[in-house]
This record gives C-alpha cells, sequence and structure tokens, in this order.
C-alpha cells in the first residue's frame, strides 16, 4: 500500500511525493522522517543540475527557444505594443540582453544585422524609462542612441514609435543632410530617447542647442560601422561628455580590438552576449557569378534586370559615383532606378527609399554605406555590380532577398581584377560558387566594329581559365581548401 501509495503521488506532483508519507527508494522503506525527504530532495536536485551542466545546448534551449516575451518582465504597455506587432518568442540575441539590460547592467551585444538586436535593446529600454517616470529636462535627454547612418537612425526610431505606441515618450532622431534649424526646435523642451548620428550630434552639442549630463543610459548600434566610417574620435569626444553613474551598452557584427578597447573604456564589468554570426547565406538565395570584362558589365546588368522574374532589385556599388553612373545607364536603357549614397541629402534619401518601397521604381542602386538600415520585402534580385572587398559584406548584401519566407537570387558580376574578392567570399561561405565542371550559359560572342570579338572561349586561353562573359551558378558544397568538387553529384545551391 504504501509503495503505491509513492507512486501515485509522485507521478503528479513531485514537492508532494517529497513532503507527503510515502516508499522512499533511497532508505529502502517506509519512511515519515524529514531527514530522509530532505536527502531524496537533495539527491534529484543533483542530478538536475548534472543534467543541465552536461547538456549546455538543452540549457540554452531553455533560455532561449522555450521564453516568451510575456516571461522576460517586460512593461505591461511594452508587452500589448509587442502583442499588437504580432510577436510572441523572442529571437535568441533578444532572450539573452532583455533580461540582463532590465537589471541595469552594462552589455556587449555582438549580433549581426537582421537578428532582433534593435528590439533587444530598444524594449528594456522603454521599460526602464517608464519604471522610472521621470522627464528630460530641457536641451537634455534621458536616452541616446548612436548609429552610424540616417537610414537606420531612422529605422530605429520607428521600432521606438511601434513599442511605444501605449507610452507617452517623447523621441526624435537628429542627422546630418537636413536643416539643423527644425532639430533645435524639438529638443529646446528635452527628449525622452534621442536617436543621433554622431557628427550632427555633437555639432548640436557645441551651439549650445544639446547637453548630455542627463543621459542615463547610452547605446552605440552598429559599433563596428562607425569605426569604418572614422566615427571612433566623434564617439569617444561624446562618451566623455556623459555623466559616470549609467548604463551603456555596445552592440556589433564584430568585435576587432579597437572596439573592444572601445568597450573596456567606456563600459562597466559589462554582460557579454552573441549570437552564430552570420557567415553563410540562408539556402533560399540562389547565388549566381558571371566572369566578364569591366566593359561588359552595363549590358549584362541591363539583361538581367529586364527579365520578367525582377520585381524589385538592389544593385550594389563600391562608390557613390559608379552609383550614379549606374543609374544614369539603366534609366537610359529604359528602367526605373533610384540611387541612395552619402551625397544624396535626407530628404532626397527618404524619397528615394519611398519610392522603392510603393513600387515607383523598382530598381535602387546603393552603396554599402547608405543601405545600412533598408529594411524592405519583396526584393527578387541582389545584383554585385562591383564586388565588395570584405567578404562579410557579400552575405549582407544578398542577405536584402530571400526575407519573410520567399526565395531570392543574388548575381554577382566579376571581372578579372574581382577574383581574389570572389576566393576570399568562397572561403568564408564555405562553397565554391565557380566549382569546375558546373553548367555554364556562356553568350554569343558580340562582333565590334574592327572584327574583335568579346566573351566567348578564345581559342588561346589558359587552361583552367573560364571564358568572359559566362554565368557560373552556385554549385558544389564543399568547404574550399580541398579539391573542387567534380561534376557528378553537385547540385544547384538553394
Amino acid at each position: 500500500m504504501a509503495r503505491r501509495e509513492y507512486r501515485q503521488t509522485a507521478a503528479f506532483s513531485l514537492p508532494t511525493a517529497i513532503s507527503a508519507p510515502g516508499y522512499c527508494p533511497l532508505a529502502g522503506r517506509y519512511r515519515r522522517g524529514i531527514a530522509e525527504r530532505l536527502t531524496y530532495a537533495s539527491f534529484f536536485l543533483k542530478i538536475i543540475r548534472c543534467s543541465v551542466r552536461t547538456n549546455p545546448c538543452a540549457r540554452l534551449n531553455m533560455s532561449v527557444h522555450l521564453t516568451q516575451f510575456a516571461d522576460l518582465g517586460l512593461a505591461e504597455p511594452v508587452l500589448r505594443a509587442i502583442t499588437a506587432a504580432g510577436y510572441e518568442t523572442p529571437t535568441p540575441i533578444q532572450a539573452k540582453a532583455i533580461p540582463t539590460l532590465l537589471e541595469g547592467r552594462d552589455l556587449i551585444g555582438i549580433a549581426q544585422t537582421g537578428t532582433g538586436k534593435t528590439a533587444a535593446f530598444v524594449l528594456p529600454l522603454l521599460t526602464r524609462l517608464a519604471q522610472a517616470n521621470e522627464r528630460a529636462n530641457p536641451r537634455n535627454c534621458r536616452a541616446l542612441i548612436l548609429a552610424p547612418t540616417r537610414e537606420l537612425a531612422a529605422q530605429i526610431d520607428d521600432s521606438i514609435r511601434d513599442y511605444a505606441k501605449f507610452m507617452k515618450l517623447s523621441h526624435c532622431v537628429v542627422v546630418g543632410g537636413v536643416k539643423p534649424r527644425p532639430q533645435i526646435k524639438r529638443l529646446e523642451g528635452g527628449v525622452d530617447i534621442l536617436v543621433a548620428t554622431p557628427g550632427r550630434l555633437l555639432d548640436h552639442v557645441s551651439t549650445g542647442a544639446l547637453r548630455l549630463d542627463g543621459v542615463k543610459t547610452v547605446i552605440l548600434d552598429e559599433a563596428d560601422q562607425m569605426m569604418d566610417l572614422g566615427f571612433m574620435p566623434a564617439i569617444r569626444q561624446i562618451m566623455s561628455k556623459l555623466r559616470k553613474t549609467r548604463q551603456t551598452m555596445l552592440f556589433s557584427a564584430t568585435m576587432p580590438a579597437q572596439i573592444r578597447k572601445l568597450a573596456s573604456d567606456f563600459l562597466d564589468n559589462p554582460a557579454e552576449v552573441s549570437v552564430a554570426p552570420q557567415s553563410k547565406p540562408i539556402e533560399r538565395i540562389q547565388q549566381e557569378v558571371m566572369l566578364m570584362d569591366a566593359s561588359a558589365k552595363r549590358n549584362a546588368l541591363r539583361d538581367i534586370l529586364k527579365a520578367e522574374d525582377v520585381k524589385l532589385a538592389i544593385v550594389f556599388t563600391r562608390t557613390k559615383r559608379g552609383a550614379d553612373r549606374v543609374v544614369q545607364n539603366l534609366e537610359k536603357d529604359g528602367l526605373r532606378a533610384a540611387a541612395i549614397h552619402g551625397n544624396k541629402s535626407q530628404n532626397q534619401r527618404e524619397k528615394t527609399l519611398a519610392n522603392f518601397k510603393n513600387g515607383s521604381v523598382n530598381i535602387l542602386v546603393a552603396t554599402d554605406i547608405a543601405a545600412r538600415g533598408i529594411d524592405v520585402d519583396g526584393i527578387t534580385h541582389v545584383v554585385n555590380y562591383e564586388m565588395p572587398t570584405v567578404a562579410e559584406v557579400y552575405v549582407h548584401r544578398i542577405g536584402r532577398t530571400a526575407r519573410a519566407g520567399t526565395d531570392g537570387i543574388a548575381i554577382a558580376l566579376v571581372e578579372p581584377d574581382e577574383r581574389t574578392m570572389l576566393r576570399e567570399i568562397e572561403n568564408l561561405i564555405g562553397k565554391y560558387l565557380t566549382a569546375e565542371g558546373a553548367a555554364l550559359h556562356i553568350p554569343k560572342p558580340v562582333k565590334k566594329p574592327g572584327g574583335g570579338n568579346r566573351g566567348g572561349g578564345g581559342g588561346g586561353q589558359r587552361r583552367g581559365s573560364r571564358p568572359q562573359g559566362q554565368t557560373v551558378t552556385a554549385t558544389g558544397s564543399r568547404k574550399p581548401g580541398g579539391r573542387r568538387p567534380g561534376q557528378g553529384g553537385q547540385r544547384k545551391a538553394g
């Protein structure tokens, strides 16, 4: 009877099994003593702790995949806004960062664009501001968010607007490329959250339009990008003007030594969270490479973008002048295109993005800097008109397509001088984009005045080289460094 009673109790409730009289498997007999029951409880908890310690993946799954926003301790108005936006489960960076930030700790977050890191710092920021129940002083702000580009600053401000829709918090954007007077007027009464680029922020500080002594929370977003743009001296100048007692967050896709030194100088015993780096493109992106001379790129781009399956496309160039030149050529070919880069005013960039989103123009030609912060659904094609000098940038570029469960196509136009960049990209993503034996689509030679032919396989080409103008679809799945995959058993990359 006692043995059956224990089994029935344990099947329903562990606390009941421990506290109620029953059969104790450790003692081997029926006992009512509290010592034996506590011994059993301690033994059982040790087993659980050992299991979690030896299986860290299970612990991560419990803390990340089984967590809901409602479990993170966010303020009720913030949770309402999250629900209204249709979100229930946080991303890994959000599940890791939000509880730490709600405790008021400094934090280093290592995550790529597109992992949900904006919400990872906006949601706890809104919660802490609501709990403090304070008002900003004139010409001051309670929280400062620094971003490298105007587009990213605008995107962050949009997220704040969405998640603070049920709260009475003020926020504004301060960036270059627009007249400063409206910004000065907006800052006169003080704001709760200020999103800014470093240059324009220092302009307002130097004129006395803005003070930074009231900032209690500062967030550096895309810190490595700000370093690449040469903002590091400006950031250090801004950080030196802040109060000593504050909460500081630094988010970066990579952590070079200069960024690590910045964190060491201005963060106080920070927690560090990271998610797996986005070093490989998603499988739904079909990657293609076209090998050609630089002079053949214009016609190749025209033919690609005139295809019927091209709905929305982004074309990447390395320079601002190159972007303008590509737009001019596309317009001459009868295509609807617009450029976005650092030489455009803020109003021009906003108008261009709006036209791209509503379909007035279906081709956006952009530099990497200006493209930071562009988040548009429905992009079917990404064309690398000029290859990036950093391999990781290639992954960021083609990640603009195949969003929200859709498929996408990424095409790279590679000239001879860019072959080294292509090899670096292949090493990063772990697959050959130009595997030997792949199915090649070689355009017919085009006769030029004077008898010269371009493209096609010339009779004097070196063994192992490829004809100019050929298209190679990503095929091999073996990691570079080994023997190239042969023709047999190849499959088209998804």
